[in-house]
């Protein structure tokens, strides 16, 4: 008889797409060190119980990279005592308000316009792309913090899939980590017990199948989506090295405290 390992996994009630990445493996043959980087969707709905938790993981710091239209609707993260909150918009705090407020409204006929016929899965690979080119002073923020004293560290946005998940794949590439390990750690948002729940708005009754269909592609997590990020980062800067360091500003000896503190 086989025996079972259960999963370490903490089943949350209030927090979605909560993992640690610890354990990913880099191309030199270390891995991610257990308990130092986290990710996850909003803090907003932590219960008591939830909250006992996240205490007990030691955070230094939570990354959060919504915008205020994201703070405005599902509230302030929870307060965890001795924890540096920090926060950094990855979307500009106007831009796509109008967009979502028409996603919780469930309007078939612009939803259609919109998202119709691809171009749901376009404006998310024109979303990462634009996170890549134009947002590298957060990330580089990031890994400065990272490198100098900020693990353990929490990283979330809304539901935990997209900025956030770009911000723990920049980390990740500048740890080594191998990409088919990134790209697995990603698309491990798509687990339903993960994905993000979207609410229409005043609270009504569900989404139609069609706009759900429609709708889709905003909330998976898709290879395409984190390969455009990859390959906008050959395009702009020729390579991942010089990204980090062009881009982010991260010289070898920061990107080497880095590895000290979140590898193996």
């Amino acid at each position: 008889m086989t025996q079972q390992i259960p999963s370490t996994e903490p089943e949350l009630a209030g927090v979605r797409n909560f993992r640690d990445v610890g354990g990913l493996p880099t191309v030199d043959g270390r891995r991610v060190r257990p308990g130092v980087l986290f990710r996850s969707g909003h803090l907003a709905h932590a219960t008591a119980e939830d909250a006992v938790f996240l205490s007990s993981l030691g955070l230094h710091t939570i990354f959060d990279f919504r915008n205020a239209a994201d703070q405005k609707l599902e509230g302030p993260d929870v307060e965890l005592p001795g924890v540096r909150n920090v926060n950094l918009p990855l979307s500009d705090p106007a831009d796509g308000a109008e967009f979502w407020t028409m996603v919780r409204d469930g309007d078939i006929e612009q939803l259609r316009v919109l998202l119709g016929d691809g171009r749901a899965a376009g404006r998310m690979i024109a979303s990462y792309r634009s996170i890549i080119r134009q947002r590298t002073a957060e990330h580089a923020r990031v890994l400065h913090a990272l490198a100098d004293d900020s693990v353990p560290a929490l990283m979330h946005c809304a539901a935990g899939k997209d900025r956030a998940g770009l911000s723990v794949a920049v980390t990740l590439l500048a740890l080594d980590v191998e990409r088919d390990a990134i790209l697995a750690d990603y698309l491990e948002s798509n687990a339903k017990h993960r994905r993000y729940r979207v609410r229409r708005s005043g609270g009504g009754s569900a989404y139609s199948p069609e706009v759900m269909e429609l709708l889709g592609p905003l909330f998976d997590a898709r290879a395409e989506y984190l390969l455009a990020a990859f390959e906008t980062i050959e395009e702009t800067w020729g390579g991942v090295d010089s990204y980090l360091e062009q881009g982010l500003g991260l010289t070898p000896q920061t990107r080497e405290r880095l590895r000290e503190r979140l590898l193996d």
